[in-house]
């Protein structure tokens, strides 16, 4: 059965000086990170594939280290690109990723168009769906909270829309690679439901 799920970094060690990208797992993320690994389908795990971007790295390198497994990285799967603004305090934060969400081929403020997130993120995990080898795997791909409901979108079709985002950093969901269902919608990674 190839299984795949998307999971988004934990909490970040918010640094207005450093670019966004860079950013790094907080002490709480990375705490939440390790309690990840007490998940009971973490042992399935045969396959990690991550953003390029430092917190997703982070996070994967500690699955991948308690597998025993290579972390594979994509540059296409990063975060939607926000270096236009790029920090800004959080209460602003939020209404400029609604506008995202809402207004999905507009630009705002110069971040990269919702839509264009969506064909990069869906394109760049497309052979995971398509790829003959995947068949009977378990895929964990760690990445960001935006993409990750871009791709949800796209998978679950239905449009573009905020309601479909993850309730906060540190989650995942779970996709049947071969029927492309969603089986399950997100889950904090330090939530001990089995699946």
């Amino acid at each position: 059965m190839n299984v795949i799920r998307y999971i988004t970094h934990p909490n970040v060690a918010i640094d207005p000086r450093v670019p966004v990208a860079k950013w790094q797992l907080s002490d709480e993320g990375r705490r939440r990170a390790m309690a990840m690994l007490s998940q009971p389908w973490i042992q399935t795990v045969d396959r990690i594939i991550s953003s390029d971007e430092t917190k997703a790295l982070e996070t994967a390198q500690i699955l991948g280290t308690h597998l025993d497994l290579k972390v594979e990285v994509r540059t296409g799967i990063g975060e939607n690109d926000r270096t236009s603004t790029g920090f800004v305090p959080p209460d602003e934060f939020e209404l400029l990723a609604d506008a995202f969400f809402e207004r999905p081929h507009d630009s705002v403020r110069g971040w990269e168009r919702a839509i264009d997130a969506q064909t990069r993120i869906t394109a760049g995990l497309a052979d995971l769906l398509d790829d003959q080898r995947a068949s009977a795997s378990c895929t964990a791909v760690v990445g960001h909270g935006a993409v990750g409901t871009l791709w949800f979108c796209h998978l679950t079709n239905q449009e573009i829309d905020r309601r479909h985002d993850q309730p906060g950093q540190g989650c995942y969901y779970r996709l049947d690679g071969a029927s492309r269902a969603v089986t399950h919608p997100w889950r904090p990674i330090d939530d001990m439901a089995v699946n």
